[in-house]
């Protein structure tokens, strides 16, 4: 870790509560958001959630799985996301949600009118916000914890 905790202290609400109460409540709470609020498929959802945390390299997200009312993705859904190109595990929305998520983390100059059009022949305005939001808050929170070492320790309140 690049940040000292005080022994008997939880790492995440430490660094995000304790030492900048201002801001790190606010942004735990926009993170938590994501997850309660969310309309997008558990599917979709995942796929773009796993695919920044793979660009993050954020270890806590990468073993994370989302839980909806006792259903998760399936066993091997990670790997799915890896191959998101190929898989036959996916259908033209996940597909989309994980390829979205890697070109909104690298290069988001670079998403096109082409890519526009495909998203929004699968996506309504609300949800295509809604991703980006949710991409948003993973992309800055899982490099947040991952540059501070703490993704090795992460537990979501609640949890």
């Amino acid at each position: 870790m690049r940040i000292d905790i005080p022994e008997g202290k939880e790492p995440i609400s430490y660094v995000w509560g304790e030492l900048v109460p201002g801001i790190g409540t606010a942004a735990a709470d926009f993170s938590l958001a994501v997850y309660a609020h969310t309309t997008l498929g558990l599917r979709e959802f995942e796929a773009a959630r796993l695919r920044v945390a793979q660009v993050n390299g954020c270890l806590f997200c990468l073993d994370w799985r989302t839980d909806r009312d006792g259903e998760k993705v399936e066993e091997g859904f990670l790997d799915a996301v890896t191959e998101w190109r190929t898989t036959d595990a996916f259908d033209d929305r996940t597909r989309l949600a994980a390829e979205y998520a890697e070109r909104y983390a690298l290069d988001h100059h670079g998403l096109d009118d082409e890519f526009w059009s495909r998203m929004t022949a699968h996506y309504g305005q609300a949800e295509i916000v809604e991703l980006t939001m949710c991409l948003g808050s993973w992309l800055a929170f899982g490099r947040l914890n991952h540059v501070l070492g703490i993704d090795a320790v992460c537990v979501l309140p609640g949890h």
